[in-house]
């Protein structure tokens, strides 16, 4: 029996995309660089800075100006979190039905917990969700399991009585390590990936779809 359900944020729940985007197409202004169109973007926004950064300006963690561009980069995109973020069609109405069969949420993502809570905060989310495990939450990142375990913690569920969706292979990884039932949003960025070869329990083609295996 599902008592809880997880969610990746950014490619799951909400399409944060064109803010990302926004961000990086601020920094390669200021360098005197054309925009980037979205779809140069879109398809790495669940990596993060990392991977828009990647995108934007051919650079990666450890190179030389890579902490600095992206404290640029974070704080560009935290003054503009909700621009033309969305929650993606459907999502609303699961998450009414999540609740309104007796069943918890809640959120695990590898942002920030500090910008996870504001943007779900705009978006008028963070009084329901039941945690809101970030990627400084506990001392790893997904796919590593403990964020997820946190997260059974957090509204006291086992593992096995819980499901997470999330639109990226580290998410169905992680799902699985901690021991529980794990789902591709096919309609987030899946980062250029193919969902079949991930081995998810199921692959989502709606958010309403998840209804089906609650």
């Amino acid at each position: 029996m599902v008592k809880a359900v997880f969610f990746d944020l950014d490619g799951t729940v909400a399409d944060t995309a064109p803010d990302l985007a926004y961000a990086v197409n601020r920094m390669r202004e200021a360098r005197g660089l054309p925009p980037l169109p979205l779809t140069a973007t879109r398809p790495v926004t669940s990596l993060g800075a990392r991977g828009l950064l990647n995108a934007g300006f051919g650079i990666a963690p450890g190179q030389d100006e890579y902490r600095a561009m992206r404290a640029e980069f974070l704080a560009i995109y935290e003054s503009n979190i909700l621009r033309d973020t969305c929650l993606f069609p459907g999502t609303a109405e699961l998450l009414d039905t999540v609740e309104a069969r007796g069943m918890v949420w809640g959120i695990v993502t590898n942002k920030a917990e500090r910008l996870a809570r504001l943007l779900l905060g705009r978006l008028g989310m963070t009084a329901r969700a039941r945690c809101i495990i970030g990627g400084d939450s506990t001392p790893h990142l997904k796919p590593h399991p403990e964020p997820l375990l946190a997260a059974c913690r957090a509204v006291g569920v086992e593992p096995s009585a819980c499901i997470y969706v999330g639109d990226d292979q580290r998410d169905i990884a992680a799902g699985h390590a901690a021991g529980m039932r794990a789902a591709v949003a096919e309609w987030g960025y899946l980062n250029g990936g193919n969902p079949e070869s991930w081995n998810p329990d199921w692959i989502l083609g709606h958010p309403l779809d998840l209804l089906d295996h609650l």
